[in-house]
């Protein structure tokens, strides 16, 4: 649907019409499936390869579901329906002051792959060039009136709003749209609902989605006030009306307050067992590294091509949300750990900030960040930028970062040039075909703190837990094995270094 279409504009009109008919019948305008990490129907290469495990949890999100309770009068039935939830269909759109057009279409490419992630159809996206969005209804008046026209003759169902709507504006463009009104906030809420799997996931999501929904209650009236005495009614209306009363949105407000108070109690009990972990980790002196980077950049197809993890991969927006946590060995022997943690995107909602603080602790904790980057992506720096923006809220600005540039198989030689610019350091690599995999894993290493603390013990051949220790947890300079044992020097923590003394080979030949 093209803008001479619908409403038939003059050539001064400043609202946008994103995409054409043609356009939209591909993936590439709005990017919800363009940049396919793991699926390439030509080369079969992908979904269910070695890298990635048998990515069972995919396979289960996917599926269809049967309806229950489905019957007919015969005794014998054969046949079994499945019903999938009608998709919404929905409109976009935006608002960018002069000069900012280009990040207003990624922006709103962005919001429109966040759409199909949720269940939604994209019918079309429309921007707006003003100075500041509309107090009242965020587009313009004359806008939001056209805007009305188009959503009638594409038959949406929805209009997402690229922002944080305010509740008064919401409500003033529903009314002129004459369909339902959200934005990129409730979006983002609603795929996180749909992916969280774990009990502490749950938790967190049900807590940012109440406190979204706080401000955005509606009252009624008197009429649904709870008064002291069976009569409702106000001032004058007799005896037993009188008296201290609850309307129906402050018992609403006291429920949602009581139960995010609940909610962050039970995030804050599930913190000792993570951290109790974590001492563990510490206590045996194991580095750890977590991946952190843009939603969709491919942080948990990198895992599983450096672990053999089996994370779930899916071409979609937050498709991880539970951090998950593996160990992988250096080349020269080191044990570390490896996290995936939940992506970014830009104009992340500050209450799934909060209420994901728990788990964003894997990043500030760590002690090397490796950063994903979409090599393929328009606005790579857009996208460096907002994650470092991410990992400083959760004050992990002191831990050392490995730039890495992944899906390097979708990009040209052109391409490399600038984005090495932007990161001269950066490591290109492709979770997909295995390139640049080696090399990584080499600056993971090099990057890893080293122990400090020169040692050289003679290790009873009973004692070949020490060896094995010394292995994992230091850096062996040299073996050899002698009448008495094996006498290793290596580097090793301060922690550890202490619990060798009684081995200690110079002591042993004095």
């Amino acid at each position: 649907m093209n803008e001479t279409e619908t409403a038939t504009p003059s050539d001064d009109v400043v609202a946008r019409v994103l995409a054409s008919a043609d356009s939209r019948a591909g993936y590439t305008i709005f990017g919800g499936s363009a940049q396919a990490l793991q699926t390439d129907p030509a080369s079969g290469i992908g979904l269910g390869d070695d890298a990635d495990g048998e990515q069972f949890d995919r396979e289960d999100r996917a599926a269809l579901r049967r309806v229950s309770g489905l019957s007919t009068e015969l005794e014998d039935v054969t046949e079994v329906e499945y019903r999938q939830l009608r998709l919404e269909n929905v409109v976009l759109i935006g608002v960018y002051p002069q000069g900012a057009q280009t990040d207003a279409e990624n922006s709103l490419r962005e919001l429109a792959a966040l759409a199909e992630t949720a269940g939604a159809t994209v019918l079309d996206g429309l921007l707006q060039r003003r100075p500041h969005p509309d107090a009242s209804t965020y587009l313009g008046k004359g806008k939001a009136q056209e805007l009305a026209l188009v959503v009638a003759s594409l038959g949406a169902d929805t209009v997402i709003a690229d922002t944080e709507l305010a509740p008064s504006q919401r409500r003033a463009l529903e009314d002129v749209v004459k369909v339902k009104v959200i934005d990129r906030t409730a979006v983002i809420l609603d795929i996180f609902s749909q992916h969280a799997k774990s009990r502490e996931g749950k938790a967190q999501v049900e807590l940012a989605q109440l406190e979204y929904l706080l401000p955005r209650l509606r009252g009624w009236g008197e009429s649904m006030s709870r008064q002291a005495g069976g009569q409702v009614g106000g001032a004058g209306a007799g005896m037993g009306s009188r008296g201290p009363g609850e309307t129906k949105i402050e018992l609403d407000r006291r429920r949602i307050h009581t139960r995010m108070a609940k909610l962050r109690k039970q995030i804050v009990a599930m913190k000792p067992a993570r951290e109790a972990k974590r001492a563990n980790r510490k206590r045996n002196a194991v580095p750890s590294v977590a991946i952190a980077g843009y939603t969709n950049a491919g942080k948990s197809s990198l895992l599983n091509r450096l672990t053999k993890a089996g994370v779930l991969v899916e071409n979609a927006l937050f498709a991880t949300l539970d951090a998950t946590v593996r160990k992988n060995v250096t080349p020269d022997g080191r044990v570390y750990t490896i996290a995936d943690t939940v992506g970014f995107v830009r104009n992340l909602p500050h209450q799934l900030v909060e209420a994901f603080r728990s788990t964003l602790e894997e990043v500030a904790d760590s002690d090397l960040i490796v950063h994903v980057v979409d090599a393929s992506h328009p606005d790579p720096a857009g996208q460096i930028q907002t994650v470092r923006d991410v990992i400083g809220e959760v004050d992990a600005r002191h831990v050392p970062e490995l730039v890495v540039f992944n899906k390097a198989d979708l990009v040209t030689d052109d391409d490399r040039l600038v984005l090495r610019g932007l990161e001269p350091n950066g490591v290109f690599v492709s979770a997909r075909t295995g390139e640049g995999i080696p090399a990584l894993l080499e600056a993971i290493a090099a990057r890893l703190p080293d122990p400090s603390v020169e040692v050289d013990v003679l290790v009873p051949y009973t004692r070949g837990d020490l060896v094995s220790a010394l292995h994992e947890r230091g850096r062996v300079i040299t073996a050899e094995h002698e009448a008495d044992g094996t006498r290793i020097r290596a580097l090793v923590t301060p922690e550890f270094a202490g619990s060798l003394t009684a081995y200690s080979a110079v002591a042993a030949a004095r």
